[in-house]
């Protein structure tokens, strides 16, 4: 199995990269199957079924919504946010399904979308589109959104296929262990070692334009975030406080206390994940990293290297997202990125491993260096649930990210302290995630049934 560094960084929209991306995308490649077959022009209606953890949390992750507009056609990193809210109420008003963007079709919200406990063998995240002719069943497939936006349909995972990329990489790497051994044979920086494995896919122009464009979208959310102001939805009335705090930082001139005056630049990494995470909870324009529910973190933590470090340049950026982008890889494929399946850790978690090696490696880190760095913020974020209150991607996980985005620095500047002789590895740490995630209870990832989504309600 091949993962770009472009399927762990990828544009889309809030917020939830495996319960609205993810989602969205399954019901457009669904589209795109009826296209393939002809069968757009008979669908006289469509079902959706939403299973596990999508119909957990579903409502409050927007994962109707998301489906309905890939059925209509919408690619999660091509569509407008701002046209959800009023295709949605049109359809809602008229019952009406306008099919691949052409087609009307009737749908009616509590029949043809319907949610079911259970979970289906594959994944927690779950969902099966039933296309009907008129007196017939058209098609049906079944489709599992495994986190950070990717996507896989029953025959994939009846064969156990992660994706369908069988692309050969020059230095393929399935473990830590296995990624330093290749950069200290061929003399080579992670970043180095991941750029010559995206050639497999890409030009050095087209990687480097594409990342780019990938810092520019997350500079733009960053943008949107501090001057957004109100309350996100989905009726916990949490307050935006990025616009505020960004205010606050720029009129202070002279604060004395202990923490300002010795940790200012923290203030501005916490802006700067806030600022992302209430974009990503109001459904804006995002860019997962690797998911969504943990996105502001590796923006955080770039924009804090590209504020106060002179000199800091685009060479930075490119080579801090291909170290990021390895340590994700190995989070992916020997555990995983959905909260769904291993709980926050797996989310918050690996954004926090990802940024710190980022870090370290701009910073001049050793591979060595870069991969204690990663051992560090992941280890240290090991156990934490996905408990999301409400369903909704706000309490705890908008300040969970800048915390964990702090907590990336701290892991950077530890590892580059020392000479990169850690006790516990990456390899281990990653493990240690996976079996962790396999022992908690099903309330504890994604679900909203436990937690502090119980906690919050009852007090």
């Amino acid at each position: 199995m091949a993962i770009s560094v472009f399927d762990l960084f990828k544009i889309g929209i809030g917020p939830s990269s495996s319960h609205t991306v993810g989602p969205m995308r399954a019901a457009y490649d669904f589209v795109e199957e009826l296209r393939q077959r002809d069968l757009v022009e008979r669908v006289a209606r469509i079902e959706v079924k939403l299973f596990g953890s999508l119909s957990a949390t579903g409502k409050g992750h927007a994962t109707d919504r998301a489906v309905i507009m890939g059925l209509m056609g919408e690619r999660p990193d091509r569509i407008d946010p701002a046209i959800v809210t009023p295709c949605i109420e049109e359809l809602l008003e008229t019952n009406t399904l306008m099919l691949d963007g052409r087609l009307a079709i009737p749908f009616l919200w509590t029949r043809d979308l319907q949610w079911h406990e259970e979970c289906l063998p594959y994944h927690p995240n779950a969902m099966t589109l039933v296309a009907h002719g008129h007196s017939e069943e058209l098609w049906r497939n079944t489709y599992y959104s495994v986190g950070g936006g990717f996507v896989i349909d029953e025959g994939q995972a009846e064969r156990g296929e992660l994706d369908q990329d069988s692309t050969v990489l020059p230095y393929d790497f399935n473990s830590g262990a296995e990624l330093m051994a290749l950069c200290r044979m061929h003399d080579m920086r992670i970043s180095e070692l991941m750029l010559e494995n995206e050639k497999a896919w890409r030009s050095e122009a087209e990687i480097r334009d594409g990342l780019w464009q990938i810092w520019q979208a997350m500079q733009a959310c960053v943008d949107r975030g501090l001057q957004q102001e109100g309350v996100l939805p989905g009726g916990l009335n949490v307050k935006r406080r990025a616009a505020a705090l960004h205010r606050r930082l720029l009129a202070t001139s002279d604060d004395r206390s202990l923490i300002a005056s010795t940790f200012g630049a923290m203030d501005w990494v916490n802006v700067f994940a806030l600022a992302v995470n209430e974009e990503n909870a109001a459904g804006g324009r995002m860019v997962t990293a690797p998911t969504n529910g943990a996105a502001g973190i590796i923006p955080a933590v770039l924009h804090y290297y590209m504020k106060f470090q002179p000199g800091a340049c685009e060479r930075d950026v490119v080579d801090f997202l291909l170290a990021a982008g390895a340590v994700g890889i190995l989070c992916k494929k020997n555990a995983s990125i959905s909260g769904a399946e291993v709980g926050c850790q797996g989310e918050v978690g690996s954004a926090c491993a990802m940024a710190a090696a980022g870090l370290a490696e701009v910073m001049g880190g050793s591979v060595a260096q870069v991969e204690n760095a990663a051992e560090i913020g992941l280890e240290h974020n090991l156990g934490l649930t996905c408990d999301p209150v409400g369903g909704l991607v706000q309490v705890p996980c908008i300040e969970r990210n800048a915390i964990a985005s702090v907590k990336a620095i701290n892991a950077a500047q530890m590892s580059l302290r020392g000479d990169g002789e850690h006790f516990i590895s990456l390899d281990k740490a990653i493990r240690t995630m996976r079996d962790t995630g396999r022992d908690m209870q099903d309330k504890y990832k994604e679900t909203s049934r436990g937690g502090l989504a119980v906690n919050a309600i009852e007090c």
